[in-house]
Parts: C-alpha cells; sequence; structure tokens
C-alpha cells in the first residue's frame, strides 16, 4: 500500500478510535465475567489500555508497520499503573488484546471497505503478536521487580531475626513472604556456597533451592546469605535434625549449626544467638556430625567464651549433680578423672566396679549423659569445671 493511500487510511481508522474502544470495552463487561468484577476505577485503567492499544495500532500502521516492541509497550501499556498487573493477569491481558483488536478487525471493513479493509486486517494480525510479546515483557519485568524486592524484605526480615529485633511488623512482613508457622521455630546456620558469594549463580539460586527442599518436607523457610554465611529459618519444625538435614546440602564446606527450638518467629533471636555461637565453636569438634545441634557444642562454646553455653552445662549438669547426690557429683568425677575406666574409678571411691555401674546409669537419668559414651564425658568433664570455678563459695 502506497505511503499516501496509508495515511488516509490511518486518518479514517484515527477518527473510529473512540467508538472502537467503547465498543471493545462493552464486548468485555459482557464476555469476560472477570472483568465485570472489578472496581470502576480498574475497568478505567484498562479503557484507557485499549484506547491506547488502538491509537497505537493506527500509528504503527500509518509508519509503516516497523514499530518495536518495546516502542509498542510504551505506547500501549505505559498508561497503566505497575499496581494493574497484580490486579489483571497475563492471561487476561492476552484475552483483552484478543478481544480489542477483533473488535477492530471486524469493524475495519464497515469503516475502509474490502481492499483497505484486508490490508488492515492483515497488519492487526501483526500488531497482535506484538503486543501479545509487549504484555509478556510487562509481567516479566514486574515479576522480577516483585522478586527484587521480595529478596530485600527477605533480608531485613533474617536480619531482624539475628540482631534480636523481631516483633510484630517483622512477624506480618514475613506473612507477606508467605510464612505461615505461628511455632516451632529454629535458625540453621553455616557456610554459604561459593557461587553465592562470588556471585557466578547468584544467591538467589541458593534461597530458591533451600526454600524449595524445606517446603517439600513441609517446613516455611525465610532465607538469607550475608557475607559468606548461609541463614534459614525454619518454621513449623517438629524434629531438628531432621529439618536441618533437609536443607543441610544447599550450604557450602564447614559445619551447618541448627539452633535450639523456640515458641516461634519472636523469640527465633534465642536460636539464632546459639547456632552464631555453635558455628564459631564448631571447628573445635572436628568429628562433629553435619548438621549438628548448637546443644550438642556446648563444651566447645563454653571454650570459645559464650556466657549462654557455660550457664547451660552448669544448671543442666553440675547443678543437678549437686541437688542429686554427693556420691553421683563425686562418681562422676572419679569417673572422667580416671580416663572413662569404671574399675579405675571403683579403686578411687573404694567401692565394687557394679556401684559404679549404678551410679553411672544414675547420672544417665538426672544429667542426660551417658558417662562412657567419650563426647558424654567429655562434656561432663568441661561441665564438672564450670561448676567448680563459677558456683558459689565452697561448693563441691
Amino acid at each position: 500500500m502506497a505511503s499516501g493511500t496509508r495515511a488516509t487510511v490511518a486518518g479514517r481508522l484515527q477518527k473510529a478510535v473512540a467508538p472502537l474502544t467503547t465498543a471493545a470495552l462493552a464486548r468485555m463487561e459482557r464476555d469476560l465475567p472477570w472483568f465485570r468484577e472489578l472496581d470502576a476505577r480498574d475497568r478505567s485503567w484498562i479503557g484507557l489500555v485499549a484506547q491506547a492499544g488502538i491509537s497505537a495500532f493506527v500509528e504503527w500502521f500509518r509508519e509503516g508497520g516497523g514499530g518495536q516492541v518495546t516502542a509498542i509497550r510504551s505506547e500501549v501499556f505505559g498508561p497503566a499503573p505497575t499496581a494493574l498487573a497484580r490486579v489483571v493477569t497475563l492471561q487476561q491481558t492476552v484475552a483483552m488484546v484478543r478481544m480489542t483488536m477483533d473488535e477492530v478487525e471486524r469493524s475495519v471493513e464497515e469503516l475502509l471497505g474490502g481492499d483497505d479493509g484486508a490490508t488492515v486486517r492483515e497488519a492487526i494480525l501483526l500488531f497482535s503478536r506484538e503486543v501479545a510479546f509487549a504484555a509478556a515483557e510487562v509481567y516479566a519485568r514486574a515479576a522480577e521487580m516483585r522478586g527484587a524486592w521480595d529478596a530485600r524484605l527477605e533480608a531485613l526480615i533474617v536480619d531482624s531475626v539475628l540482631r534480636g529485633e523481631a516483633d510484630e511488623a517483622v512477624r506480618s512482613r514475613a506473612a507477606a513472604l508467605g510464612w505461615e508457622s505461628p511455632s516451632r521455630v529454629a535458625v540453621v546456620l553455616g557456610y554459604a556456597p561459593a557461587d553465592a558469594a562470588t556471585g557466578e549463580r547468584g544467591p538467589h539460586n541458593v534461597i530458591d533451592d533451600v526454600r524449595r527442599s524445606a517446603r517439600h518436607v513441609g517446613l516455611d523457610s525465610l532465607c538469607a546469605v550475608q557475607g559468606d554465611r548461609l541463614v534459614v529459618v525454619l518454621g513449623g519444625v517438629d524434629d531438628l535434625d531432621k529439618a536441618g538435614a533437609a536443607v543441610a546440602e544447599h550450604f557450602g564446606p564447614g559445619a551447618v549449626v541448627v539452633g535450639p527450638l523456640v515458641a516461634d518467629l519472636l523469640s527465633a533471636n534465642v536460636s539464632s544467638r546459639a547456632a552464631v555461637a555453635g558455628l564459631r565453636a564448631a571447628k573445635g569438634w572436628t568429628s562433629a556430625p553435619r548438621p549438628v545441634a548448637a546443644d550438642d557444642l556446648l563444651p566447645e562454646r563454653s571454650l570459645s567464651g559464650d556466657g549462654h553455653a557455660r550457664h547451660r552445662l552448669v544448671t543442666d549438669v553440675y547443678t543437678p549433680l549437686c541437688q542429686a547426690d554427693q556420691v553421683l557429683l563425686d562418681t562422676a568425677s572419679a569417673f572422667v578423672e580416671s580416663g572413662g575406666s569404671i574399675e579405675a574409678a571403683a579403686r578411687l571411691l573404694f567401692v565394687h566396679a557394679n556401684t559404679v555401674r549404678y551410679r553411672l546409669r544414675r547420672i544417665t537419668e538426672v544429667t542426660g549423659l551417658m558417662l562412657t559414651d567419650p563426647r558424654d564425658a567429655y562434656t561432663m568433664r568441661i561441665a564438672l569445671t564450670l561448676g567448680r570455678l563459677l558456683g558459689p563459695e565452697g561448693s563441691p
């Protein structure tokens, strides 16, 4: 078609933009149930998009149909606010575009006649494809922006948990990210994979992997990469060992420490504090399992300067022995001092070996530590030393 004829046809189409827009909106009202459920403001925005789309087609046709997707996106979707993408889905947008262009196609023969109408209908097919691509790009950009915002919000929530600054606002923000667990929260801490730190795959890939694994076992998760550390907050935890094992594979080399179970997200700083102390002290236990509970690292944590760990060992091990029976405390001390030998402990205490065995079973009942296990015996030795150092003057 000659440029002069094209301009003439475009001029005639331009005069029909308003009635074509009205016809398209009337058809949406009739054929699209979800359109009828929108409020007046959103329908008016859609009307502007439809009008902009028809006007953009007219200009595109006038210029010979050479417009790029970027220009079309700006002309068609520019009038609509970004928030509209949260109200109308991509599928619904494509349906609106198709319906609007169908109205134009249905009316062109009446407006332009047979020959010019056929040319315009052919152009409509090409333009509709370009608009569909433009719509997909708009929604992709909106999703990318939302994803970036969600990642920043998630990182802020995790940081608040680590700092002990979690409050009701943090809980509501977590809910906005899909956090549903009202109770049973634990923090898992370890080193981030090398690709998360260098950006080769990016931290979002690691976080997505963690979130997928947590969801697979029915847990909520909040994740963040902080320097060389990967922090995971898990909700709805019933079994600490299983929860830690579900996400441990996504951490980099080194220890993965699971903090103790706490009541809810607002008290998760207690779990995170123990996990941080545990990660700092984990290198002191070279054969530690992965993941390892922060409570299983109490001896190493106490030696590394963790006052909470020292207090736990004294109150959970030393004090119960003192309160239960002096002979249990003496037996525990003799047993660890004699290198874990029942016979040597019996000689130190001037009792029969079976008496020592009986008392060891009592010690396990009181403290939960089985002293015939080398790890538990080591924990007992540290607890006894701390109890004597930190207990009141005159204590055993």
